[in-house]
This record gives C-alpha cells, structure tokens and sequence, in this order.
C-alpha cells in the first residue's frame, strides 16, 4: 500500500515522501480500516515538528490521528461482525492515518452510516467527542450559563460552540481574524471576539457585566489559559483540553496556583481517549480515560443531532490525497477553518 512517511522532523511539504510500505496487520481488538479520508489534526503537525512527547513514534513514522473508512480486517477478540462496517477511528497510537490502511483500537473506533457523505463524515469524531466530553462530562455545562470558547472557527472550537448552544448556554467565543469571528456567530455564539483585534479578557468581563464565564473551553494553552483565568466566574469550569499554541506546554510548568486560590475556579483536564477498561488502564498507567461503552453513548447521541440538522461537521478545506502536505501547511499558517478532510 501507500502511505505519506516522516523520515525526518521538519516542515510538512518538506518532510512528507509518498512511499510503498506493507499492508498492517490488527492486533488483539483491532480493526484495520481501509480508508476513504483523513482529518488533519494540530497534533499531527506536532508529530510532524518532532515536538510532541506523546505520539512520538520511531522514524520512518506515518502520521495521521483520524481517518474514515471500510473495516476490512479485524484481530483476536473482536466479533466479525465488525467486518465491511464504515466507520471513524483513531489508529493504534494515534498516527498511522496517512496510508491507504490504517490499523485502530476498537475501543478507539466508532461506525459511521454510510448516509453520511464526505467530507462531512470525516470531520465529526474528535471535535464533537472531544467537545462534548469538555462541555457535558467534564464541564458539567447547564442551560443559562455563559460558555467562553476559544478558537472558535477551528474544528474542536466550532463543535464546541454548537454544543454549548444545544445545552441552552450563552456563547462567548474568541477567533484569530473578523471572518473567523463572524464564523463564529453564524454557528450561534451570542458574543464572537476578534482576540487580535481586542482584548479578549476585557471584552468578556464587559458581556458578563464584570461576572465572568462559567465554563472556559480551551485548546490553546500557554498565555491564553493563565489569561483565561482572569474571565473565569466565582464556581467556573476552566477546561484545558489541548495546546494549539505549543504542545511543550504540556510538559512544562507554566500554571502557579495563586490565581486558583483567589479566582475560586475549578481547572479541569479534558482528554479524548476510550479504553475498553478504564480501571486496568488506571492500575497500569496511573491515567483516568472513559469507557468505550460511555464513548458509544456519545457517538449515537451525537449522529442524532447531525441527522436531525442540530448540529453540523464544520469543513474549511477538503482536498485529494495528493495535497495532504500543503494543506498541512495551511493548516499550521492558521490559514484554515473548521476541519481539513484529505481524501483518498
């Protein structure tokens, strides 16, 4: 088969070469998928930069963090009836997506119908997933609070504004230009702040009436979140679910507890990861993920809402598979929105 390799750390349109490699075999509780698109994903340019401690794998890798596709083969322990499905998943370590064949947990796997088209279909599962286990499991969001969301035209961004909006929330979100923050507002944020253009802290205080918001959203990091905590309510959710502006932040003290103390806020971790076993996983890794049983939940909540028309897939790019690097690139220029779908 063929699959877009990284020899070597650098730019993606530098470092990216198309190559023929072997077809994977699935593990035990395995799916491989053959798949019909990728979704690009900060973390793959992450992976791409050699910056990223948690999907680091030995090179020549594959990247790719989320694809779309056929079940075509499964391993020891996972029912055959699984075979011929279509379906979304993340492969096994979180990169391998870029080929033609992708290997993936099942926990991490979820069916998609085939009534859902491209490029659609391979931009709903980590922005929706990730979003509403944010706004729902973590955040606890309930009907008349004020949900600030930054990077509001992105693809989690973009989720997370809809969801908050079906849980009856007020929407403060932030976006890097006046297109994005429009963008923002057709998706239903009540407030959308252009954050190069105005100080996004006191812009927020002045639509709380100087309260503050009682859910954060964000997936940036670094000064956005220690300045996030100066827009947070008496009681708010602070949730860190990613690092946009430099994944190094996940592994540097950057955060001292002072403005937690005073600010009476709650930071909460969100982090987009399914196990068969939470509890072996807790035993064995010391880390709490969710179940894939509550993962299913989720997944067909959330396609009820998209074939109802309650909420929809943002795509700002979708291209063929010869593309894929430059549209990483553009993706990493901050020159996208919404979701970039590469198609096979």
């Amino acid at each position: 088969m063929q699959a877009w390799r990284l020899h070597a750390p650098g730019a993606p349109e530098d470092v990216l070469v198309l190559e023929d490699v072997p077809v994977p075999e699935p593990g035990p509780r395995e799916v491989r998928v053959r798949v019909e698109a990728a979704t690009a994903n900060f973390n793959d340019i992450d992976l791409l930069r050699g910056r990223y401690l948690t999907v680091n794998p030995p090179l020549p890798a594959i990247p790719g963090m989320e694809v779309v596709g056929e079940v075509d083969a499964v391993g020891e322990g996972v029912e055959p009836e699984w075979l011929g499905r279509r379906v979304c998943a993340v492969p096994s370590g979180a990169f391998g997506g870029y080929a033609d064949s992708a290997c993936a947990p099942l926990a991490m796997t979820f069916e998609i119908p085939r009534s859902f088209a491209l490029p659609d279909a391979a931009a709903l599962f980590m922005p929706f997933h990730l979003a509403w286990q944010g706004l729902h499991a973590r955040g606890h969001v309930q009907a008349g609070e004020t949900v600030l969301v930054h990077a509001a035209a992105g693809g989690v961004g973009s989720a997370a504004v809809q969801l908050a909006k079906l849980a009856g929330a007020r929407v403060i979100a932030t976006a890097g230009s006046h297109d994005k923050a429009h963008l923002a507002a057709q998706l239903g944020a009540d407030v959308a702040i252009d954050y190069r253009a105005t100080d996004f802290v006191a812009a927020v205080l002045e639509a709380t009436d100087g309260l503050g918001v009682d859910v954060a959203f964000d997936t940036i990091g670094g000064d956005v979140t220690t300045q996030t905590f100066r827009c947070m309510a008496y009681g708010g959710r602070h949730l860190l679910a990613g690092f946009a502006s430099g994944i190094e932040a996940e592994d540097e003290g950057s955060i001292v507890p002072r403005p937690l103390l005073f600010g009476n806020f709650s930071l909460v971790g969100v982090c987009h990861s399914y196990v068969d076993d939470p509890v072996a996983v807790r035993r064995a890794a010391g880390v709490n993920f969710p179940s894939r049983a509550q993962g299913e939940i989720l997944h067909r909540e959330l396609l009820d809402h998209v074939a109802a028309g309650r909420l929809r897939a943002v795509v700002g790019l979708d291209v063929p598979w010869s593309e894929l690097p430059s549209a990483l690139a553009a993706m990493e220029r901050r020159e996208t929105v919404g979701r970039v779908v590469i198609r096979r």
